[in-house]
């Protein structure tokens, strides 16, 4: 049987609404544009704001974006769902209601997996729906007052609810980024968090070990791991404060200030019921039919996880490895570009998950904008693998690649001196001067003190101004001083 972690006693239970925008170029219901940073109010049409006369027609796009998205979970397709209208009023929506998924959504169960500390964690997802996106509130610069802009209404969402199946912080954002590279990497959003085409809802509560689940409350709209982090830490602590203090939990929808840290109430928690939901009469059921499920699964990428499995199998990548080089597609193609210009793969992926990004993170650049390519790579690679240049002279020319001071490997290499030296009569020479001027090294060495060795390997290199190959130093030390 599983075991959780403890806070304070208490066991935490996390789940997750996830709303991915879903990367059309029209919206989910008309022909206006998505297309994000438009000026206030210049991409809405009528259909949008429900206009008298028009209807909505269900955008083909986005539907199979939901299928990919259901294929790919390893979820049951609907082969026949219910759009319905959910009833509130909020002054970013236009029709008095939106237009979602209830009784039957297109995607139903399902489950995304990753990695926790070198271990797989697998959480279920209840459902996946179709639904469109509210207008927005703008608040600044209004001089007081509020204002409405209605771009955003009928955007084209993916809403992924998973069941309660996490039980910490740190699960909760491998699982949400699980959850965002799977949705880019299948080319169904963009997943552009700072734009809000990828925002996740935790509904979190805590509880004594055993006891039923607690009343949750739903942190809404976080748009970066580090505040999803920050949110589910602060509300767990929250919560426990308050039970500990004899008070009760009151369902709730809260908000997150990530300049305090804090989270806040914004309003009771509504349940299904209030909102009335009852099937769109404008829009007729949607009808998948298996041949057009075979059409998209047959025009998907390979999926992480597959993938991931064929590194291991067939480039003998240890399984942490492999997950690495699957962590988006562009940095697997990257990375099978690279072994293939090579046949080096497990040196490419150490230097993925080393140099290039440590790079990446430390300047906030995607992989597919390195200023160092697969090609590059692969030949600086493949002249430490035949012996031209170390480990050491390879990092240096690496640097000077990535800053843009040269553009060509063996130019590097020959501009800065870096060649190993491989002629192995000059290093003999080397290794007899080091051997006769350190007779005090030698004698420790043969006395069974290894690290004495090391410092004569150092002063083979420190002779040979670092050309020398530190393997065939070693092993020529090794063979004179019979050790």
């Amino acid at each position: 049987m599983a075991t959780f972690p403890l806070i304070r006693g208490y066991e935490v239970v996390i789940g997750f609404e996830t709303h991915a925008q879903l990367s059309t170029e029209s919206k989910i219901f008309s022909g206006a544009s998505t297309r994000f940073g438009a000026e206030p109010n210049t991409q809405a049409c009528p259909v949008d704001l429900a206009l008298p006369g028009t209807l909505p027609v269900a955008n083909r796009g986005a539907v199979e974006r939901a299928i990919r998205f259901g294929l790919a979970v390893g979820a049951k397709v609907a082969p026949l769902s219910i759009f319905a209208r959910k009833n509130y009023f909020y002054p970013d929506l236009p029709k008095g209601y939106q237009i979602s998924q209830y009784e039957i959504p297109v995607v139903q169960g399902g489950s995304v997996s990753f990695l926790l500390d070198g271990e797989k964690r697998s959480v279920r997802l209840t459902r996946a729906h179709l639904e469109e996106d509210a207008g927005k509130s703008l608040h600044e610069d209004y001089h007081g007052q509020s204002g409405i802009d209605l771009n955003r209404a009928g955007t084209p969402l993916l809403e992924i609810v998973s069941e309660p199946d996490l039980r910490s912080s740190a699960e909760a954002v491998e699982y949400a980024k699980a959850l965002h590279a799977l949705v880019v990497w299948l080319g169904i959003c963009d997943g552009n968090m700072q734009e809000g085409s990828f925002r996740c809802d935790a509904n979190v509560s805590v509880r004594r070990p055993g006891e039923p689940f607690g009343t949750r409350r739903e942190i809404k709209n976080l748009n970066s791991f580090r505040f999803l982090q920050q949110a589910i830490d602060f509300e767990v602590q929250w919560q426990i404060d308050r039970l500990e203090d004899g008070l009760a939990i009151e369902q709730a929808t809260v908000l997150f200030n990530p300049d305090t840290g804090e989270t806040r109430a914004m309003r009771s928690k509504e349940d299904a019921h209030d909102y009335r939901y009852f099937p769109d009469p404008d829009l007729p059921p949607l009808v998948i039919a298996p041949d057009w499920v075979e059409r998209v699964r047959a025009a998907m990428p390979e999926l992480p996880a597959l993938m991931a499995e064929r590194f291991q199998r067939d480039d003998g990548l240890p399984a942490y490895d492999a997950a690495m080089m699957t962590q988006s597609l562009a940095f697997a193609r990257y990375y099978e570009a690279a072994r293939d210009g090579c046949g080096q793969p497990k040196l490419v992926a150490n230097w993925l998950m080393g140099e290039i990004s440590k790079r990446l993170n430390s300047e906030g650049v995607a992989i597919d904008a390195a200023p160092v390519g697969p090609e590059t790579l692969a030949k600086l690679i493949g002249r430490i693998a035949d012996g031209t240049v170390s480990n050491n002279g390879a990092r240096q020319v690496f640097d000077a690649l990535w800053s843009g001071e040269a553009a060509e490997v063996d130019a590097v290499i020959e501009a800065k001196g870096l060649k190993q030296m491989n002629d192995s009569g000059a290093l003999e020479k080397i290794v007899d001067e080091v051997i006769a001027a350190n007779a005090k090294s030698v004698e420790e060495f043969r006395a069974g003190k290894d690290k004495a060795f090391n410092a004569l390997v150092g002063q083979v290199m420190k002779a040979s101004k670092g050309k020398a190959n530190p393997a065939q130093a070693s092993e020529l030390l090794r063979r004179k001083l019979g050790g």
